[in-house]
């Protein structure tokens, strides 16, 4: 009776799971799927060429046994890699790959495995032609945890930071996502993070980047055949930054490679810090693989600072400036500019640029000058309450009603499209937007979201609030 190759496969898996680590298991065997069996040979599909290499170089003792003790001593093992394709073409192709074991496997000759990684480290950071083993951290020292104020807006991200920095990989925060809207902190608190961890732990490599260019010398290492290379660099860091994960949407090629790259560092015990402008929930064509890993750590949110933290944060700057601005002046640029610090910094060095040209001091008509330029330059960056406050209008109700528990049709569709132009008009999070919307949990955002699309279609009065609406927001 003929042996298929999944029962050959299952059997192998019911001796390895027995004799390595469960999560080792789930992440290099459980993605494998047997194809079939021609003789004494076994063919299996693995996900990446990175992926056949660890195999070959961490499981192929156990895979020699495994697999002699289905077929006996003339087993041999054939590698099915699905490979990326990179030409336009929607099908994927293959490479047929023989195990490198395949001497002790099998007595006749085979044809030689992938080259193994270089033993000289290849810094994709390096320019080619200069010969430089340092990794350099490209941290910012100027962003640091001194200059970090701490707020109710992000004292969770701040301290999980921190604890980050004083045990790197040795916590429950890993790996450490910061997320929020624009301008509110997130590259100075990774940087922080990594200039502390430097200082305290000189030893260990710190490497931060965004992954944008990560994606870059992805790329790059995909057409100069060092893909290999690319990979071997990173798995060397001890802690690894990547700022605006976001950016790999769409990029599968690119999740690949970093999915691999996350696995080894992860079960290496180094640290991943990643940053993003949205939090797992809200990300777009992320594989699920990669999210679920995103969600392994702590997911924490940098919001819009309060009043009191504004406040603090431009009293901070101008110390460090030198600078001296009376109490009364930074309370009204602090009030008034309340989308995010970056904005918040910027009018403050208006101001005292102004000043400084013009000769003339630093007072509330001076700041109101400036405070309105900037508003007015800034209006496009719609916030939460705005928009509550402009759908209560159009529907003549108070925004107290709008957040109200009541189930009547009307308030509900006001709340459900507040949601909905919250959503596309903002960078805050799913559960960001419920919170200020009548302490809504994310589901309700979402499911406001999909109500408010499929209405528009299949309701021609309720597509004219939409467009009224947008047109509004939109001014």
């Amino acid at each position: 009776m003929e042996i298929s190759a999944e029962k050959i496969w299952n059997n192998c898996l019911v001796f390895i799971k027995d004799n390595i680590q469960q999560q080792a298991y789930k992440t290099w065997f459980e993605p494998i799927t047997p194809l079939k069996i021609t003789d004494n040979s076994l063919s299996i599909q693995v996900p990446s060429k990175f992926f056949y290499e660890w195999l070959e170089e961490h499981y192929v003792k156990i895979l020699k046994v495994a697999l002699t003790r289905e077929l006996g001593d003339e087993a041999r093992l054939i590698y099915i890699i699905k490979m990326e394709n990179t030409f336009g073409n929607k099908a994927p192709f293959t490479e047929s790959i023989p195990s490198s074991n395949q001497a002790r496997m099998n007595a006749q000759q085979v044809d030689a495995p992938l080259q193994a990684f270089s033993n000289e480290l290849k810094n994709p950071f390096v320019i080619p032609g200069i010969r430089n083993l340092q990794i350099e951290s490209q941290l910012n020292p100027n962003y640091n945890f001194e200059n970090f104020l701490e707020g109710d807006s992000n004292r969770l991200a701040r301290s999980a930071g921190m604890a980050v920095s004083n045990k790197p990989g040795g916590t429950s925060f890993n790996p450490l996502m910061i997320f929020g809207g624009v301008g509110l902190g997130k590259t100075h608190l990774a940087h922080a993070i990594g200039v502390e961890i430097k200082d305290k732990y000189p030893d260990k490599t710190v490497l931060y980047i965004s992954a944008e260019k990560f994606t870059q010398q992805y790329i790059e290492s995909v057409k100069k055949n060092t893909r290999n290379d690319f990979i071997h660099f990173y798995q060397v860091i001890d802690i690894l930054i990547i700022d605006d994960v976001q950016f790999f949407s769409g990029k599968s090629g690119t999740q690949d490679v970093f999915f691999h790259i996350f696995n080894h560092l992860h079960q290496n015990g180094k640290q991943v810090i990643i940053t993003s402008d949205k939090a797992p929930v809200d990300m777009q064509d992320i594989e699920q693989r990669l999210l679920s890993r995103f969600k392994w750590g702590l997911s924490a949110e940098l919001q819009v600072p309060d009043l009191e933290t504004r406040i603090s944060i431009l009293k901070n700057k101008l110390f460090r400036d030198g600078v001296t601005i009376d109490d009364n002046v930074l309370e009204y640029v602090a009030k008034n500019i309340k989308s995010n610090v970056r904005e918040l910094e910027g009018a403050i060095i208006s101001l005292i640029a102004q000043s400084s040209f013009n000769r003339v001091d630093i007072d509330l008509d001076l700041a109101k000058e400036i405070v309105n330029k900037f508003v007015k330059n800034t209006k496009r960056e719609v916030s939460i309450d705005y928009i509550q406050k402009v759908v209560s209008e159009y529907f003549q109700m108070d925004v107290a009603t709008l957040q109200s528990k009541t189930r009547k049709r009307h308030i509900v569709q006001a709340r459900q499209l507040a949601m909905y132009f919250a959503k596309k008009f903002t960078k805050a999070s799913l559960a960001t937007i419920g919170t200020q919307i009548g302490k809504r949990d994310h589901a309700t955002v979402l499911h406001a979201c999909k109500t408010v699309d499929n209405l528009s279609f299949t309701d021609k009065q309720f597509r004219k609030y939409v467009e009224d609406l947008n047109q509004k927001l939109s001014l």
